[in-house]
């Protein structure tokens, strides 16, 4: 298997070195067009194939929303409150699932591509049109492998741990308690979830540079311990967190922001789907679908380019920090060097 070479050079020229927010916002400012025009044809198609596979999902269920409807008219009948099971809706959704992690990881890489080539141009020199080849396959490939490398190191253990958990002290009706209530091995279990959690956050933040490192040229395994050891080095665990927090909370709000604003479109959507299809159930999540989905594409096309552009400068910054002392030991007049 070939040496995966990191492209990428420190600066060399003799300006200090802004900062993280500096460097992100001169980057989206300088190539405002790319970045915008890359965001635009990323969210649209990738809601274009959500409606589809969400239209694909309410065919699938179709038969359990003809049962509920079918059920809803016998109790009314029968002068009974009806109470409808919406288990095989969930079957059902879980599904589709990996289709949408799958849609939301493509979109991802390739908005992760651009950024990352965007922030490349603008600390290394690199000529303008150099971001418009972003999109090929093999660096795509490279950051979707990084997702799913990442989701496997990150998600295993809090789910196992809650699966256990729910198994050993979960209320079962009619099913004996393995472990008594109240007992040390009872409240271990049971904090468990909690503690896994925590773990979870931190290897997501330690691996969070990693999409970065392989849209700027590194392997997927190359990325996650790239990511890890800057992570690890120096301030650069605070400096993540610096980062992420302020992150986190933007992309929160702007999520909640553009759901509540969304919301007008469940009353259209539920009375537009009823009247077409007579079907109250399948008109009724639909509508509850109709905002969310829309508010995650407008939090997408907001939050996303900021946040992919901030953690790939991040990356530039801590990867030069940690280039620059060894360059300055091997120059030529340095005790050391040639």
């Amino acid at each position: 298997m070939p040496t995966q070479i990191d492209r990428a050079v420190p600066p060399t020229g003799g300006s200090p070195e802004r900062g993280v927010a500096a460097t992100t916002f001169a980057v989206l400012r300088r190539h405002r067009g790319t970045v915008a025009g890359a965001t635009a044809r990323v969210v649209s198609l990738c809601g274009l194939v959500a409606l589809l596979m969400t239209a694909t999902m309410f065919a699938l269920a179709w038969p359990v929303f003809t049962h509920m409807r079918n059920q809803r008219i016998w109790y009314r009948h029968a002068e009974d409150p009806y109470l409808h099971d919406h288990t095989d809706l969930a079957l059902v959704a879980l599904g589709t699932l990996p289709l949408f992690l799958l849609l939301l990881g493509t979109g991802s890489a390739a908005l992760q591509s651009v950024c990352s080539r965007a922030v490349a141009a603008g600390t290394h020199g690199h000529s303008r049109g150099d971001e418009s080849h972003v999109a090929d396959a093999v660096r795509l490939r490279r950051v979707l492998a990084v997702y799913a490398l990442r989701g496997l190191i990150v998600w295993p253990l809090p789910v196992l741990a809650t699966v256990v958990a729910d198994r050993l002290t979960g209320y079962q009706l009619d099913t004996p308690e393995p472990l008594d209530r109240g007992s040390w091995p009872h409240a271990l279990v049971e904090a468990s979830p909690a503690a896994a959690v925590s773990i979870a956050v931190l290897l997501r933040l330690a691996l969070s540079l990693a999409p970065a490192a392989a849209a700027a040229g590194l392997g997927p395994r190359a990325a996650l311990r790239r990511s890890w050891s800057l992570t690890w080095t120096g301030s650069g665990f605070a400096r993540l967190l610096a980062l992420a927090l302020p992150l986190a909370a933007l992309t929160a709000g702007t999520v909640r922001l553009a759901t509540e604003l969304c919301l007008p479109l469940r009353p259209v959507v539920r009375a537009l789907l009823e009247h077409a299809t007579g079907n109250f159930f399948a008109a009724y999540y639909a509508g509850i679908l109709a905002p969310v989905l829309v508010g995650l594409l407008v939090a997408a096309a907001v939050t996303l380019p900021l946040t992919f552009t901030a953690f790939a400068a991040l990356h530039e910054h801590l990867r030069s920090a940690r280039t620059r002392p060894r360059c300055a030991e091997n120059a030529p007049g340095v005790r050391g060097g040639p």
